[in-house]
C-alpha cells in the first residue's frame, strides 16, 4: 500500500466499453489492480477468455513514486497499441489500473495512424464506463464531547465541509470524522478553542478516503 501522503486518482469498479473501426471490434476492460502481479494475472486472464481474438493488448500503472508502467503490443505492429493505451492512463493521471483492450479483426487494415487512434478511443470509452475515484490523504479523529460543546463541533465540521462518519449519543457525544490530512492540525485546534479545551481529539489512524456517490469510503 502507498505511503499516506499524496493524493491520487484510480479506478474503483472497471468497466467495458467497445467501438467498432472498420468492422474490426475493439472491447476495452479496465480494472483496478493494486500490484503488478495482479495486472498481470489479469491480462492472463482476458487472454484466456478471448482466446479467439486476433490480439489482447494491454496497458497498466501501478503505483507512485515512481510508477510501474507496462504495455504491450500483442502482435499489433510496434507502438500502435499498448504505448496509445498507457498514453490514455497516464494522460488521465490514473495508476493502480490495468486495460487490455480485445480486437477481432474485421478484414481490412487500418493503418498506424488508424490502430493508435482505435485502441486510444477503446481505452477511453472503457474507462468512461468505470467508476473513476480521487483517493485522498486524510487522518480519521474521534471527537469525544459533552452535549452542551455538542452544537458548536457540529457547527465548525459543516462550515470547514469535514466528512462525518458517525455520531454516537450516550452519556456523552462521540463523533467519527474524516479530515484532509494538510487540514488535521488545524482542525484539532479549532475543535479545542471552539469548546475550551473540553473536548477530546483522538486520532485514529491516518487513511486514504474517497467520495463515492455522496459516500465517504475510507482505504
Amino acid at each position: 500500500m502507498e505511503p499516506v501522503n499524496k493524493a491520487y486518482k484510480t479506478v474503483y469498479e472497471g468497466g467495458v466499453g467497445e467501438v467498432e473501426f472498420k468492422k474490426s471490434r475493439f472491447i476495452a476492460t479496465v480494472a483496478p489492480v493494486e500490484t503488478e502481479e495482479a495486472a498481470i494475472e489479469f491480462i492472463d486472464g482476458l487472454k484466456k477468455k478471448y482466446w479467439d481474438a486476433t490480439h489482447n493488448c494491454s496497458a497498466y500503472v501501478i503505483g507512485l513514486n515512481p510508477p510501474i508502467m507496462r504495455c504491450s503490443d500483442d502482435g499489433e505492429p510496434s507502438k500502435t497499441a499498448g504505448w496509445p493505451m498507457l498514453d490514455v492512463l497516464i494522460g488521465q493521471e490514473l495508476t493502480n489500473v490495468v486495460v487490455v483492450v480485445t480486437r477481432y479483426f474485421g478484414g481490412t487494415l487500418l493503418g498506424t495512424g488508424g490502430l493508435v487512434k482505435a485502441y486510444q478511443t477503446a481505452t477511453i470509452e472503457g474507462l468512461n464506463n468505470s467508476t473513476i475515484i480521487k483517493k485522498e490523504p486524510g487522518v480519521h479523529l474521534l471527537i469525544t464531547t459533552d452535549y452542551n460543546s455538542i452544537g458548536k463541533i457540529q457547527y465548525h465540521i459543516k462550515q470547514s465541509n469535514i466528512a462525518t462518519l458517525s455520531t454516537d449519543y450516550t452519556d456523552i457525544v462521540q463523533i467519527n470524522v474524516m479530515v484532509p490530512i494538510e487540514q488535521s492540525q488545524r482542525f484539532i485546534k479549532d475543535i479545542s478553542e471552539i469548546t475550551g479545551g473540553s473536548a477530546q481529539v483522538e486520532e485514529l489512524k491516518q487513511v486514504y478516503f474517497a467520495t463515492i456517490k455522496g459516500e465517504v469510503h475510507l482505504f
